[in-house]
């Protein structure tokens, strides 16, 4: 779509927005109603999309996609009015009679830019957010999962008046035309280097912008450890999806002294999951496209590889792989794998540990497995990412309870349940006084003042 036809668009929401129908919170539920209803009709059709464009199994296109979604929106609406509803905070008492409140109020018209590793929910949870928040919402998917941005773009259309909710299809040539237009708020999951070019567009017209990006999000392995739950816990949160994941267990630094052993569990347990051909199974998924294989490949060049190392650029596929001690320059460890690659690495102090994971950049998740509590407050207190989980992997993500999100390199702003209300809102601070009593104490002359307004404030 050319520019003309991106802007009248946006004209016309901003219209639909200006007209005040989407504060309305019964529209607002009305419409997640409506979303919901068109995702449950074409369940079948979603499972077929994603068993397209990343070979996706049932179970997982279940798991990562639909059932998120659904959870999304149920929540959104049993508690969509108590989160709009203004909430009374504290107010000085050197201000009485004055009362202070916050009131959340839609932004406006949003973009929304999806991600291809998980068409459906990196598109449509963010959508969910905005609409209970009351917005416009523009909404493009990526054109890289093919089958999937077709068929979420004729969920929006036969879902949504367009001049409330639309989504556009195209590749960057048309992300750059939408950035170009003035939004009240962008919402952009992808890669770090696509992050910081929708940054700078945003900048532009000081537009606010969250980014949800990725990094090599690290799993410590201590000693004191559950060996056989922490090998299917780390093997499964790795190769779901075939690794590309912006949570999937980038790396793994293990104890030297249990990490032969650890590394033989996790050689055995692919094998228990896909087989002795993982390229057979139907429970392993494809990578994207020929340059995303391509890519993996230089990534493994050069690489000690205790398992797999294989990959078909025809046939989308890369095996499940695991790779030891890989130099820290190396390119495997400067760039987010996104992938079905495992590094393994050894340490010998949690302090060592630690202190290599903080010289890196902030990653999205940090994954640590102990049976010792004062090591996995360790871990908490003393390294910092978007989120971490202790003896689990990936399962703070589809969480409605949890803020979702990074930090730095990793990302800007938290969304899902209540933060995904928070994100597209604008919280308005509101102070409310009376005419009727009106105390003298802050007007000159200000002799005698100071000391009793010192003790009030």
């Amino acid at each position: 779509m050319d520019r003309l036809g991106i802007h009248d668009i946006v004209m016309k929401m901003q219209a639909f927005y200006g007209s005040g129908v989407t504060k309305d919170l019964k529209f607002r539920r009305r419409q997640l109603e409506l979303l919901r209803r068109s995702v449950v009709e074409r369940e079948r059709d979603i499972y077929d999309a994603l068993r397209k464009d990343l070979g996706k199994p049932k179970l997982e296109a279940y798991l990562g996609e639909f059932a998120l979604i659904i959870r999304e929106i149920d929540y959104a609406l049993s508690h969509m009015d108590s989160w709009a509803r203004p909430r009374r905070v504290g107010a000085p008492l050197a201000f009485f009679p004055a009362r202070n409140f916050i009131a959340p109020e839609p932004y406006g018209v949003s973009l929304i830019i999806g991600t291809w590793n998980f068409p459906f929910q990196l598109s449509l949870v963010p959508l969910v957010g905005a609409i209970a928040a009351g917005n416009c919402v523009l909404l493009k998917p990526s054109e890289v999962a093919e089958a999937s941005s077709g068929l979420i773009s004729r969920i929006i259309r036969d879902t949504f008046d367009p001049a409330f909710v639309a989504a556009i299809e195209g590749g960057p040539e048309t992300a750059s035309r939408l950035l170009e237009e003035r939004f009240d708020h962008i919402f952009f999951t992808g890669s770090v280097a696509v992050g910081r070019a929708v940054m700078s567009a945003a900048a532009e017209h000081l537009t606010p912008v969250v980014l949800e990006l990725g990094g090599k999000s690290p799993c410590v392995v201590d000693l004191e450890v559950d060996m056989e739950t922490a090998t299917r816990k780390i093997t499964w949160g790795k190769f779901f999806n075939a690794g590309q994941s912006c949570v999937a267990v980038d790396y793994l630094l293990v104890h030297r002294d249990i990490k032969d052993k650890f590394v033989g569990r996790l050689t055995r347990l692919i094998k228990e999951f896909y087989g002795d051909d993982p390229s057979k199974s139907r429970d392993y998924c494809k990578i994207v496209n020929r340059r995303h294989v391509e890519r993996l490949s230089r990534l493994m060049a050069g690489q000690k590889i205790l398992i797999g190392g294989t990959a078909d650029a025809d046939a989308r596929y890369v095996a499940p792989t695991i790779i030891s001690e890989p130099a820290w320059d190396s390119p495997i460890m400067q760039e987010e794998i996104f992938g079905p690659i495992l590094p393994v690495l050894e340490y010998v102090d949690l302090d060592e540990a630690i202190s290599k994971i903080n010289s890196m950049p902030h990653p999205l998740a940090l994954y640590f497995f102990s049976l010792n509590r004062r090591k996995q407050m360790k871990i908490i207190s003393e390294t910092s990412s978007g989120g971490v989980c202790i003896n689990e992997t990936v399962l703070h993500q589809p969480t409605t309870t949890l803020p979702f999100g990074g930090r730095g390199d990793s990302g800007i702003g938290k969304y899902h349940g209540r933060w995904s209300f928070d994100t597209f809102s604008n919280m308005k601070a509101v102070t409310k006084s009376s005419l009727r009593l009106d105390l003298n104490l802050r007007y000159p002359p200000y002799r005698n003042k100071l000391s009793l307004i010192r003790r009030l404030f």
